[in-house]
């Protein structure tokens, strides 16, 4: 007899057949006529099953009566077309197995609605829940979507290192590795933290990013994409930050600055285009319960080209802007959300990839340009949320690199394998990076990122 999926069976119902389905209580309503009507959800899909259970079971009193929101079962017997309006086809139950009783008086998932601050201190329970299954269901699409992309086009999957003695990113807000006695860590001759005696004989963090490893391999395999989580240590309590999150990084070699907008443009529309095409009942869900503008806003990414800009253009159009920015606007400042979203959903009302930022404003890897005040970077920024991606072309030139290093104060013999990459075979490459929680955010509508993660990383929240 097949266990069946709650999303297969309503997708082509086998009626007047046997089978058996196992799923979580959602709700149980007994009738005055000798029987319950049991809600059950698999997590499959947003719907539930109904399942008729005749007082006449043999376990109808012992078991059946008992069974409150949360409990796990297997339900079996025939599946019919329903009388009722809610849903299509019901199970009538022959036998009722229960996996698991669930305590009423303390689970926290009632029949009443719960915040979705209430549900994170639940976190390991909230996926039982329409809004967090869809969630999983849609990140799981755009996951998968995200291999199938990058899979397609004959990239190499890489899996770079989480634990690194590199800063990518030069901002120093990592989380250190350590295995030394914190309270009674070596000490050198000048009374610092003697890290030659720790695991990896130097300091060591968790990664900011893959993209250094992903250059090299890059310069050997052509193209290559990294899809793994990253760490911030940023005391940052907002909608919009994590400590821990997952990052998309392709990075490309004989590829420059338009062809790096291009790859970004194509693989945002692509995961788009695969939620709409998979996720429509959960789609449907956030479009009527969370945004009602997601399915509208999705849509049109897909079918609108991405605008071109470049930084100094944009600056002199937010400067003649009719708008009153919180954060003033002139050339060197790095753009704020609002500056973003007014390109996206005012000047062009399309998604937009701002380029050639001012160097000071961007790491040592981007390539300078021939003005000598910006470099080959790329924002691609989206409407609502305004930053989604970040990239660049990357500086190949080893006098250029070394130049840029010095000025910025690094420590070249740290980055030596990093430079040996323009000593032995340089040529033009380029990459960029997207938080995968803020795309899972943007196509579901959801408003705080700490609920588009299965367990969220925050400033003092660990837990789970």
């Amino acid at each position: 007899m097949p266990n069946l999926r709650i999303a297969d069976l309503l997708a082509t119902p086998p009626l007047d057949a046997t089978c058996s389905v196992n799923g979580w209580v959602r709700t149980r309503r007994d009738s005055k006529g000798g029987f319950s009507f049991i809600e059950i959800n698999d997590g499959s899909c947003m719907a539930n099953l109904q399942v008729i259970a005749d007082a006449g079971l043999p376990n109808y009193e012992t078991a059946v009566a008992k069974l409150h929101p949360g409990s796990a079962i297997r339900a079996t017997g025939v599946l019919t077309g329903s009388e009722g309006q809610e849903q299509a086809v019901e199970m009538k139950a022959a036998e009722i197995h229960v996996y698991g009783f669930c305590d009423i008086l303390s689970y926290p998932l009632q029949k009443q609605r719960v915040s979705l601050e209430r549900l994170r201190e639940a976190a390991h329970l909230r996926v039982r829940t329409n809004t967090f299954g869809a969630v999983a269901r849609v990140r799981n699409i755009l996951s998968f979507a995200t291999h199938r992309f990058f899979q397609e086009r004959q990239f190499l999957y890489l899996n770079t290192p989480i634990i690194t003695c590199s800063d990518c990113e030069g901002a120093g807000q990592m989380f250190r590795v350590s295995t030394l006695d914190p309270d009674k860590p070596p000490r050198d001759k000048q009374g610092n933290v003697d890290y030659s005696q720790d695991f990896f004989s130097e300091a060591a963090s968790l990664t900011v990013s893959g993209q250094l490893e992903a250059e090299a391999y890059a310069c050997g395999a052509s193209r290559v994409y990294t899809f793994g989580p990253t760490f911030r240590a940023e005391n940052s309590n907002t909608p919009r930050h994590l400590a821990e999150f997952w990052m998309v990084e392709p990075e490309v070699a004989f590829c420059d600055l338009a062809g790096d907008v291009d790859l970004a443009e194509e693989y945002l529309k692509y995961l788009f285009k695969a939620v709409l095409d998979e996720c429509e009942e959960d789609l449907a869900f956030f479009n009527k319960r969370i945004d009602k503008t997601v399915i509208e806003t999705l849509s049109h990414i897909v079918d609108t080209p991405f605008h071109r800009l470049p930084y100094t253009e944009a600056i002199e159009l937010l400067g003649k802007a009719d708008a009153d920015f919180e954060f003033p606007v002139s050339w060197g400042i790095d753009l704020q959300t609002e500056h973003e979203r007014y390109l996206t959903e005012t000047a062009f009302s399309q998604p937009v990839a701002v380029t050639d930022y001012p160097r000071t404003l961007k790491p040592f890897y981007m390539r300078c340009n021939d003005d000598g005040k910006t470099v080959a970077a790329m924002d691609v920024l989206l409407p609502k949320i305004g930053e989604i991606i970040g990239g660049s072309q990357r500086e190949e030139r080893l006098d250029v690199l070394l130049e840029r290093m010095h000025e910025l104060d690094m420590d070249e013999d740290e980055y030596s394998w990093y430079v040996d990459l323009r000593r032995f075979g340089s040529v033009p490459h380029a990459g960029f990076g997207l938080g995968f929680e803020r795309v899972v955010q943007f196509a579901t509508g959801m408003a705080n990122i700490r609920d588009v993660i299965p367990f969220p990383r925050t400033p003092h929240n660990a837990r789970f």
